[in-house]
């Protein structure tokens, strides 16, 4: 069978080679990378080793300045509704200290928009943070003025972090959205951990649900040098996190055929 791969929109990517030998997944499978998902992933990786779009210290090049991080990326193999077989390609968290790459689909929320509530929030932290550290530092006898500010500091961060939350929505093949807060309530988690809803995988399958695209296979791997506390291996595949991802991921893969989580 031949395969159309032509691009439809900007965060579409046609495969480098032909795929005409490939046979499609017959369903959604989470757990072992399907071949065409290989395929996208080195297509990926290939342009990550050129690419001069931006600048990212993975720690693979001797004497690159910044600090190191290693990142999750991630491909999603997608069909269009014109029968298009393409990927889409994400990255977990931040990359280059920004949330937005032309080659990467966007955020499910962007918190480091000029425009977001989040910057005005952070601000006031950071002027808490000042207050407390300065009073620290001053004359003793303030205890009692040091006990109110570190419990507005902290009030607030629970406020903003919780207002951050309730941006995130995400969808799944039949429409149905349901919000970050709702999603990890359900699973009996007291609160959604930190980062929920910035991995690859609920960031692709989002952008797939919200262009009509019927998403097929997905693979994620790390790239660059492992954190101390962690194993994670240049150029090796994983599946999702489950801590962050598991209770998204089951709401948005509802349909698809998919395989245990």
């Amino acid at each position: 069978m031949t395969y159309k791969f032509f691009q439809t929109d900007k965060f579409f990517i046609p495969f480098s080679q032909t795929i005409d030998t490939f046979s499609l997944p017959k369903s959604f499978d989470m757990n072992s990378p399907h071949p065409l998902a290989v395929t996208a992933a080195k297509d990926l990786q290939q342009y990550l080793q050129v690419q001069k779009d931006w600048e990212h210290n993975f720690g693979l090049i001797p004497g690159q300045k910044g600090k190191v991080v290693g990142k999750m990326f991630g491909v999603l193999v997608v069909k269009t509704t014109q029968e298009k077989i393409g990927y889409l390609a994400a990255f977990s968290g931040k990359l280059a200290n920004s949330n937005q790459h032309g080659k990467f689909v966007p955020p499910v929320f962007d918190s480091l928009s000029n425009q977001s509530f989040v910057n005005d929030g952070m601000r006031e932290l950071s002027h808490l943070n000042i207050e407390i550290k300065d009073l620290e530092n001053s004359f003793p006898g303030n205890d009692e003025q040091l006990r109110l500010l570190k419990s507005k500091r902290r009030n607030h961060s629970i406020s903003l972090q919780k207002k951050i939350f309730d941006q995130y929505f995400f969808l799944n093949q039949a429409g149905l959205e349901k919000s970050l807060s709702q999603l990890f309530a359900n699973a009996f988690y007291k609160n959604p951990p930190s980062g929920a809803g910035e991995c690859a995988g609920p960031k692709l399958l989002q952008y797939a649900f919200q262009n009509q695209m019927t998403p097929l296979t997905l693979a994620e791997f790390w790239w660059g040098l492992s954190p101390k506390s962690a194993q994670w291996k240049h150029g090796n595949f994983y599946p999702c996190c489950k801590e962050k991802c598991q209770p998204i991921l089951q709401h948005m893969l509802e349909g698809l055929g998919k395989k245990k989580i």
